[in-house]
């Protein structure tokens, strides 16, 4: 095992843990049911007393299975790492950790920024926590009409209404607050803001960087031409988007091949065409 998988699997067990600190401290006791597998958890632990960790475990096992059947194991050894460990940390941890607040604002808030940045750290070193993330890869398989993102919002949103009806009105609201912040937790822990990024890299090595993210990213790559002013010679400047979990991979990538390469990430807010929302059309 090299030094570098050590190191992402410790920066995945670091996220993992501030999401299971974040779910026992703030959000489980105050019944903030904030979306997701975590939002499932926290409903059966209040109905049944099922632990949420275990809860969470056995939602996700099936999910695991049906992706392998479906998608295949592209997701990766390290997402199944991720799904574990979260489910062990949150059962681990939850007798030991104080529970600072009772007020249901504060919980919401400092709740979701913890589940953010665990999450947007999971997502840096090219993991996920399984959950609802593999639930809407599977149902997009089937209805690609339906965009992965427009999924999940479904599913979340089914959660807090859920969470609406078994605690109250207000407890939903609070879980609605924690949703938006963790996502936008996440994005700043990523270095964006918005649901994918454009990058434009300009390198005298364009031609091997393209055919590198065609074939580790699985994402589109188109060559533009560019000639530099100061130089004065022509250059082939690639256009990519990539969703936000996976922009710490391209980074790498490119920096691998070469190191002096130009890269520019901007805001992309609205995505049409394969692997994200769909064709135009």
């Amino acid at each position: 095992m090299t030094a570098k998988v050590v190191r992402d699997y410790i920066g995945i067990t670091v996220g993992v843990v501030i999401m299971a600190l974040g779910l026992d401290m703030f959000l489980v006791p105050n019944k903030i049911a904030a979306g997701g597998v975590s939002g499932i958890a926290t409903l059966l632990y209040y109905l049944f007393r099922v632990p949420v960790g275990m809860a969470m475990l056995l939602i996700n096992v099936p999910l695991f299975l049906t992706a392998i059947k479906t998608l295949g194991f592209g997701f990766g050894v390290r997402s199944l790492y991720g799904t574990i460990a979260l489910s062990v940390a949150v059962d681990l941890l939850a007798p030991y950790v104080p529970v600072p607040t009772h007020q249901p604002l504060l919980a919401s808030i400092y709740g979701g920024i913890a589940v953010g940045i665990g999450l947007g750290l999971v997502f840096r070193y090219k993991a996920t926590t399984g959950g609802t993330d593999l639930a809407a890869a599977i149902v997009n398989k089937y209805l690609v009409w339906a965009s992965v993102g427009l999924i999940l919002f479904g599913i979340d949103a089914m959660v807090i209404i859920a969470a609406g009806y078994v605690f109250n009105a207000e407890l939903a609201l609070y879980a609605l607050l924690t949703v938006f912040l963790t996502a936008r937790v996440i994005d700043v822990v990523q270095e964006g803001f918005g649901s994918a990024k454009a990058a434009l890299i300009i390198s005298d090595n364009a031609e091997e960087i393209g055919q590198a993210i065609l074939e580790k990213l699985d994402r589109g790559a188109t060559a533009l031409h560019g000639t530099g002013f100061y130089t004065g010679t022509d250059k082939k400047v690639i256009l990519s988007v990539v969703t936000r979990a996976e922009i710490s991979g391209l980074k790498e990538l490119v920096h691998q091949i070469d190191p002096r390469a130009f890269v520019i990430l901007t805001d992309v807010h609205e995505v049409l065409g394969e692997g994200f929302k769909g064709s135009i059309a």
